[in-house]
């Protein structure tokens, strides 16, 4: 059997510098675009004029929020754009001291799942609690969506900055 012998060869910055080794380095300036699709694509229109709508079944009659293009219970198309309320109820939530990325901060951020009034239930929206003492949020609690301003609104979920506890906490 023959032994294969491997010769070594490390690269060095003077090799790079003498143009020893062939290498180019370049700005590739990669543009892309990003489809959301029928039902979220329609979803963030709406969201940037204020509104919160889904798609309903036609056969089972339910009601999603954020919208499908089918349904996930018969399989058949959700063709029927509904519009739904912009408040909803807590279904869970987590009070958070750390970011996302890591930063730790005095007073918690308030993640929750809200289902909508209007959709079927199982289904809501993950987003942020505000305008509530931390203590006092839970589960069952009737929320609104904040918007922002509307030249401020650019068609996505953040246009609604928060949702806030109905008649106060």
């Amino acid at each position: 059997m023959k032994e294969h012998v491997y010769d070594t060869t490390y690269l060095r910055t003077r090799d790079f510098e003498e143009g020893k080794v062939l290498f180019e380095t370049w700005d590739p300036n990669a543009k892309y675009t990003w489809d959301a699709g029928i039902a979220i694509g329609k979803f963030f229109q709406e969201l940037k004029a204020g509104r919160l709508i889904g798609t309903q079944c036609l056969n089972c009659q339910r009601i999603m929020v954020p919208p499908r293009m089918f349904c996930e219970h018969c399989f058949l198309p959700a063709d029927a754009w509904v519009p739904v309320e912009d408040t909803g109820t807590v279904v869970t939530f987590s009070l958070c001291y750390v970011t996302w990325d890591m930063n730790r901060l005095e007073e918690p951020q308030i993640p929750a799942v809200v289902a909508i009034d209007g959709a079927s239930p199982g289904m809501g929206i993950l987003h942020l609690l505000g305008e509530v003492d931390p203590k006092a949020v839970t589960i069952g609690m009737s929320v609104k969506a904040v918007w922002k301003p509307a030249e401020e609104r650019t068609g996505s979920i953040t246009d609604i900055r928060y949702f806030k506890p109905l008649g106060g906490f």
